[in-house]
């Protein structure tokens, strides 16, 4: 399958409509993925990044039909995530002297997959490669979000090629922002940029800008994930630097789980207590061990403040909370209250060390933890719901 982008330019990747779970099952993918190759045909033949190795062999099959693989000049690997170079040992099988374009870093962690010595050209921040027509521009974006990252622009058809950047996980046979539901399109985008880039925001914010300082006029921005952004390209950038920029939204998350209700009734307590005084503000709670993970670091990515509890088991925290907190203390937290509360038997120190890690991923903490030693009564669940308004005021 193709999907022609202008006169030189082709896509030749995979829409995968059934994908569900993405890096292992830390991701989902409910709206599925695709995984985007470029074909460019001009004096030189160039292949801008592949596909996952489970479809290496269709890729191969349908490459085969739009050019002679020995007539492949050059392929670029932007990224060297195995779901963007997978298919390039099958296809170098073939082609085994084509030289790789990729960065330093990309050319390590290709031999460290593959185990191939390949024939590597290595790339830096604004070289240029002759086609023919017109040139490639090479952007390197070094933790955006893998240390080999680029992104490679073309200078006469104005198309930024830009990997993992500006993309989203969302099928769509016709590939193109002006033919994909806009509401959906723009949730996916903001999904992926809240799980993937996010961590990596001030180096977004500093490559965003060395791109304005370029002056590139961007007509198509062509993603390895994903549809292509042809209609007004400038408003996925413009979103990526709203997201970048210590963003949140007038939205509060409670997170907890609870092994006998208790800590349960105490975020919802909570909620009451938040919306009492702000009927404006979205209060999402949500049970940790029944929402899907990616979704919640979604909510976390847009929210201006963070609740977590936790019932005490033992000597720690529920599992769930656990593994919950070492993913959100990843995501480099910019200008976002966080606070703690839960119920215990007989000792609180788990649930107050909550916001000693929060504290140390960057969280502005709430210092008062709201703990309750066995089951609420209705006196409690009113301090929960003032403790609420509080942390709202904080």
């Amino acid at each position: 399958m193709k999907i022609e982008i202008n006169e030189k330019i082709s896509w030749v990747g995979k829409i995968d409509f059934e994908l569900r779970k993405f890096h292992g099952d830390q991701i989902a993918t409910e709206s599925g993925s695709s995984y985007n190759s470029y074909l460019i045909k001009d004096e030189k033949n160039i292949l801008v990044d592949l596909v996952y190795k489970p479809f290496a062999k269709e890729f191969i099959s349908n490459l085969q039909k739009e050019i002679e693989l020995s007539k492949i000049d050059f392929i670029i690997v932007n990224h060297s995530e195995p779901d963007h170079s997978g298919a390039l040992p099958d296809l170098m099988d073939l082609i085994p002297h084509t030289p790789i374009i990729c960065t330093a870093s990309g050319a390590k962690a290709i031999q460290g997959q593959y185990h191939k010595n390949w024939d590597f050209k290595i790339v830096k921040n604004g070289e240029k490669l002759n086609i023919g027509s017109q040139d490639i521009l090479f952007i390197e974006a070094p933790m955006m979000h893998w240390p080999d990252t680029m992104m490679c622009y073309l200078t006469k058809n104005e198309v930024l090629f830009s990997n993992d950047v500006f993309g989203q996980h969302f099928a769509n046979p016709a590939m193109f922002d002006d033919l994909s539901d806009k509401c959906n399109l723009i949730a996916e985008t903001e999904k992926y940029y809240a799980n993937i880039i996010s961590p990596f925001s001030k180096k977004t914010v500093k490559k965003l800008n060395e791109l304005k300082s370029m002056n590139l006029n961007i007509k198509t921005i062509c993603p390895a994930h994903g549809i292509i952004w042809r209609n007004n390209p400038n408003q996925i950038i413009d979103l990526y630097e709203k997201w970048a920029s210590a963003y949140q939204e007038n939205q509060i998350t409670i997170l907890y789980d609870s092994m006998y209700g208790n800590t349960k009734q105490i975020a919802e307590n909570i909620a009451i207590g938040i919306q009492s005084i702000d009927t404006n503000v979205v209060v999402k709670v949500l049970n940790v061990s029944k929402t899907d993970g990616s979704d919640i670091i979604t909510d976390v990515f847009k929210s201006k403040g963070i609740l977590v509890g936790s019932s005490a088991i033992n000597n720690g925290i529920l599992n769930s909370v656990a593994g919950l907190l070492q993913e959100i203390c990843n995501l480099a937290p910019e200008n976002k209250k966080a606070g703690t509360f839960g119920s215990f038997g007989w000792s609180a120190k788990p649930i107050e060390n909550i916001n000693d890690v929060l504290a140390k991923a960057g969280y502005n903490v709430f210092p008062e933890v709201f703990k309750v030693q066995w089951s609420p009564d209705e006196s409690v669940l009113k301090n929960a719901q003032e403790f609420g308004i509080n942390f709202f005021k904080f």
